[in-house]
């Protein structure tokens, strides 16, 4: 390599250590943006219907504030009142699941229970990765600005990319020599868009699965109904994990009362997904305008597992944004720009290759 090329990796290479080293804060920026694009295309509507650009951003705060002061007036209170019994209740739940499921192996076979690890082993060997990303995920909050003012920045974030987000956009691509502008602006309206569908359909998904989970659950007689619900829809914003966790809460609450109860639950929980899935592709899907691209489920575990090992808990939460806005990112630039470009004398090569080893 030239000289000037061995400048310019030594740079790139103290960039990416820079960037790696506040990987929370960005972590942090990147949070604030998704929510202020998310409230953006709110403030666009608005538009359409004849209000300024200011009075559009006012109303959609004001808005969110009410929506979230309500949320947390309203529901948070009897939810934290309810949590700690939930964990208990599940806690003996699952005590009662691993002894039904010994009693069925023991009766097949009962040399294969030696076989199988106990809830204490499983725990010893996941306890490393938890540790991992609960504190990674926990030490932007407790070694940078504490917990009420990592909040407070993140308000603010989102409320100064809201008021002008072409501003920071323009100033973002200009970051990128001039004959690559255009393709990065591409890149930024692919990114836009595949997030606002699958987000969209996300929080659609969320609000469902909360709903029919507190009618179902309410129609069964379960104890603790608005806080399996509300942890139901928390945690179907996590992809592929999240269904099934939420399974196990109502699942174990119910074993403790009645093993064919909790069949019924977990038959009601598989109809509710069902449900939602033909809703949300027959009704919801068709009004979306996003990246047709999606994500395989194996790529979106394995992204699950490498953001939630770099950036803790919020990066595991956050990790179908960020791989969807890595997707589009190494599709447009790596694939498209680098790799479809990419001309060979592979079939030249080859073929003077095999003649010579004719030749022999």
């Amino acid at each position: 390599m030239k000289f000037s090329q061995w400048i310019g990796f030594t740079i790139l290479a103290f960039c990416v250590y820079i960037l790696w080293n506040i990987r929370q804060l960005l972590l942090l920026l990147f949070t604030a943006a998704i929510i202020a694009n998310f409230l953006n295309h709110g403030v666009q509507l608005l538009q359409r219907i004849g209000m300024k650009r200011g009075s559009a951003v006012l109303s959609s705060i004001l808005l969110s504030l009410i929506v979230l002061s309500g949320f947390f007036l309203i529901i948070i209170p009897p939810f934290a009142e309810q949590l700690p019994e939930l964990f208990k209740l599940v806690s003996l739940g699952l005590d009662q699941l691993i002894l039904t499921i010994k009693d069925f192996i023991l009766r097949l076979d009962p040399e294969l229970i030696k076989a199988l690890p106990n809830s204490q082993q499983v725990v010893e060997q996941l306890e490393p990765l938890i540790q991992i990303i609960a504190g990674q995920g926990l030490s932007v909050f407790y070694t940078t600005l504490g917990i009420p003012l990592t909040l407070l920045l993140l308000f603010a974030l989102t409320l100064m990319l809201l008021v002008n987000p072409s501003a920071y956009r323009q100033g973002f691509i200009r970051l990128f020599p001039s004959f690559y502008r255009k393709k990065i602006d591409h890149i930024l309206t692919e990114c836009d868009r595949s997030l606002q569908g699958k987000l969209t359909r996300i929080l659609f998904k969320m609000v469902m699965i909360t709903m029919l989970s507190f009618i179902g659950l309410s129609l069964l007689g379960m104890r603790l109904t608005l806080a399996q619900s509300m942890l139901a829809g928390i945690l179907t914003f996590i992809p592929n994990i999240g269904p099934v966790l939420s399974l196990i809460p109502p699942v174990a609450i119910a074993l403790l009362e009645n093993p064919w109860k909790s069949l019924s639950v977990f038959v009601l929980y598989i109809i509710f997904y069902l449900v939602i899935s033909i809703i949300e592709s027959k009704f919801v899907a068709p009004l979306l305008i996003e990246n047709r691209k999606s994500i395989l489920p194996a790529v979106t575990l394995l992204a699950q597992v490498f953001f939630g090992i770099s950036f803790g808990v919020l990066g595991f939460f956050l990790a179908l944004p960020l791989a969807l806005v890595a997707q589009v990112w190494l599709k447009e630039v790596l694939v498209k720009d680098i790799l479809d470009q990419w001309k060979s004398n592979y079939n030249y090569s080859h073929q003077e290759f095999t003649s010579e080893l004719k030749k022999k």
